[in-house]
């Protein structure tokens, strides 16, 4: 599997803004109290079965994929949020339909003394053509 920022062309589905409440970061307080994360998610995936079906099971759950995103993220609390996407990412690209993801985690309330928008680490995960079923 690779890790390099390209992607495939072709269909996706997008979740964006998954709020799911965790304990991360490298403060104490951070994991005592917990916060919100933000998860927005991109994946590409060949859905022209499903559209020609119109059964779920010849797609991605997209409602299935919020559980599993939401079990990592509100899961064991982790010092660094690039654990965290790298997580999401890997766990994602462990179904085989999909040929590649990307994972957005904000922080938006990160424990900075200034004014800012947002924190978000982003990672991407492609499936080597060799790798797709």
């Amino acid at each position: 599997m690779s890790t390099d920022r390209t992607t495939t062309a072709g269909d996706r589905i997008e979740l964006r803004g998954l709020r799911i409440f965790g304990h991360h970061g490298v403060f104490d307080f951070e994991k005592r109290d917990g916060q919100e994360f933000v998860v927005d998610l991109t994946l590409w995936t060949d859905f022209s079965a499903a559209a020609k079906s119109d059964d779920i099971a010849d797609t991605v759950h997209y409602g299935e994929l919020a559980e599993q995103v939401v079990a990592i993220v509100a899961g064991k609390p982790r010092d660094l949020i690039e654990t965290v996407v790298s997580t999401i990412a890997d766990e994602v690209m462990a179904d085989t339909r999909i040929q590649a993801v990307e994972v957005v985690l904000h922080k938006p309330f990160a424990p900075i003394p200034h004014t800012f928008e947002d924190v978000r680490v982003v990672t991407s995960r492609r499936r080597e053509p060799e790798e797709q079923r």
